[in-house]
């Protein structure tokens, strides 16, 4: 894809709404790289977690992130990478102890802004997907999507994916909007799009039909 500046598609919503899912498939057609911003939180919130570092201290997180080197990479074929210098921390970041502290770690303006300050440092066309992408880390992005689905809806995808059962995994979800309603706040000319009762192929056919210009509102 060729513009004047580089194509930047923003997939923003709550956990478990089918952002990352859709943001790979939108990358792997529009043969751009998929950045998701969500693993440099859970990057953060594994190195609380191991070190023991008090989540809800700001200066305490922001000392022990300054003692590492992690970074974001992607592969050639759309998968994202954490490293810890050469250490890949990628298998280690999806449970339900990070799921948990990301969304404490995040609360902290000065974690997020260490996130945004990598994102920023990414050039060139992307898809990216997380909390504060169209609002705050990418106000400029060519096309803002913000995805959504009940509560019910998201704990059932993620049913498959964690130990607990599935009202565990509902008043879980419902707890973290409520951590997160700061960077859950969408761009005022994102596009909204609820997945309730979408399957994933109908949400990156939306998604898509936006992008290309020839999208039909039901």
């Amino acid at each position: 894809m060729s513009e004047s500046r580089p194509v930047v598609i923003t997939l923003d919503g709550p956990a478990a709404s089918g952002k990352s899912s859709v943001a790979k498939a939108v990358a792997l057609e529009l043969k751009i790289p998929f950045i998701s911003s969500g693993l440099l939180y859970r990057a953060a919130a594994k190195l609380v977690v191991d070190s023991s570092t008090n989540p809800d201290s700001e200066a305490d997180i922001l000392k022990t992130l300054a003692q590492h080197n992690i970074q974001l990479r992607t592969t050639a074929t759309g998968e994202n990478l954490i490293f810890d210098a050469e250490q890949d921390l990628t298998n280690q970041l999806h449970t339900e102890d990070i799921d948990n502290n990301a969304s404490k770690v995040a609360k902290h303006p000065e974690v997020r802004n260490w996130v945004n300050a990598r994102l920023q440092d990414i050039t060139g066309d992307l898809v990216i997907d997380g909390r504060d992408m169209g609002h705050v880390v990418f106000p400029d992005a060519s096309h803002k999507f913000y995805l959504t689905a009940t509560a019910e809806v998201r704990a059932l995808r993620r049913l498959g994916e964690r130990s607990a059962e599935l009202e565990e995994i509902t008043q879980a979800i419902i707890e973290r909007d409520k951590r997160d309603a700061k960077q859950l706040e969408p761009a005022k000319d994102a596009i909204h799009i609820d997945t309730s009762e979408l399957t994933l192929d109908e949400v990156i056919a939306k998604v898509l039909g936006y992008i290309k210009g020839n999208a039909k509102d039901d």
